[in-house]
C-alpha cells in the first residue's frame, strides 16, 4: 500500500472505534446510573433512541452510524489484506475470518443507527427476539440459533482472555497515558467478555426453550444483573465495565499498532 492508502485506512480505523467507544460508554453510563435510580437499564437500541430524543441527538446517531459503517471497512479490509500479519494458517485465517464478521455485525448495527437518524425507526436492524423468532422460523432455526450462542460465548470467552492474559498489549503504542489506564482497559475487556456471555446464555435458553422470548440483547442481561443478590452493586460494576471497555475502544482509535500500517519500531505497551 502507498502512505495515501495507510493514512484513510488509519483514519477509517481510528472513526470505527471512537463510534464504537461512543456507544458502550453511553450504554454504560445509563447503566451506572441507573444502579443508584429508579430508572430502567438500556441495550443498545433503547440508548441510542434515548439520545435522538437529545438537543444535537439526530446529528450524534449520524455521526456514530457512519463510524461504525467505518468500523466495518476497517475490519472487513484488515481481514482481506492481512494489514495485522496473522498470516495464512489455520489460526491466522479463523483470526481474519473473525475480524471480517465482527466488521459485519458492527456495519449492521451501523445501518441500524442510520435508519434511527433518518427515519425515528429502526430501519436496519431488528431487537434480539425478532431476529431469533427469524432464524427459528427457517429451517433448523433452532440449531441456528444455539450456534449463534455458542459463537457469542466463544466471543465472550476471547475477550475475557484478551483482558485477563494482556495479549492487546501488543496492540497499543506505549505512551504515558495507556501505561496509566492499562488496568481499567483490562478490566473493561473482561467485564465486556462476561456480558457477552449472559446475552449468549439467553440465546441458549431460546434454542433449547424454542422461545424466541427467551432471547436477549445486552439491555436484557443488565436487567437481569440488576434482578439478582446485590443486583445494584453488579449493575453499577457492569456499567462502569462497559464505560471501562468503552475507553478500551478510544485508546485503539488513538493508540493502535497495525504492523502494516504503524513504524516497525514503535513500543507497544508488551514492550
Amino acid at each position: 500500500m502507498s502512505d495515501t492508502p495507510h493514512s484513510a485506512l488509519k483514519w477509517v480505523m481510528r472513526c470505527g472505534y471512537a463510534a464504537r467507544g461512543i456507544i458502550y460508554f453511553l450504554i454504560g453510563g445509563l447503566a451506572f446510573w441507573a444502579s443508584f435510580s429508579s430508572m430502567s437499564s438500556s441495550g443498545t437500541e433503547d440508548t441510542l433512541s434515548a439520545l435522538r430524543a437529545q438537543p444535537m441527538g439526530v446529528p450524534a446517531l449520524w455521526a456514530i452510524g457512519l463510524g461504525l459503517i467505518a468500523y466495518l471497512l476497517w475490519r472487513v479490509t484488515a481481514g482481506i489484506a492481512d494489514v495485522e500479519d496473522h498470516g495464512t494458517g489455520p489460526k491466522g485465517l479463523i483470526a481474519r475470518g473473525g475480524q471480517i464478521v465482527t466488521g459485519l455485525i458492527h456495519g449492521g448495527i451501523g445501518l441500524s443507527v442510520i435508519g434511527l437518524a433518518y427515519a425515528g425507526s429502526d430501519q436496519g436492524g431488528s431487537a434480539a427476539q425478532d431476529w431469533t423468532a427469524r432464524l427459528m422460523a427457517m429451517p433448523g432455526g433452532r440449531y441456528l440459533v444455539a450456534l449463534a450462542a455458542l459463537i457469542l460465548v466463544g466471543a465472550g470467552i476471547y475477550y475475557m482472555q484478551k483482558g485477563w492474559r494482556g495479549s492487546y498489549k501488543s496492540h497499543l503504542a506505549r505512551s504515558q497515558f495507556t501505561q496509566t489506564v492499562d488496568p481499567v482497559l483490562t478490566a473493561g475487556l473482561i467485564i465486556y467478555g462476561l456480558m457477552l456471555a449472559l446475552v449468549a446464555l439467553s440465546l441458549g435458553f431460546a434454542a433449547l426453550n424454542a422461545d424466541p422470548s427467551q432471547a436477549g440483547g445486552l439491555g436484557q442481561a443488565l436487567d437481569q444483573l440488576r434482578s439478582a443478590y446485590l443486583g445494584r452493586f453488579l449493575l453499577a460494576g457492569a456499567g462502569l465495565g462497559l464505560v471501562a471497555f468503552a475507553l478500551y475502544n478510544m485508546v485503539e482509535a488513538g493508540w493502535r499498532v497495525v504492523p502494516k500500517l504503524s513504524a516497525p519500531d514503535i513500543r507497544t505497551l508488551a514492550s
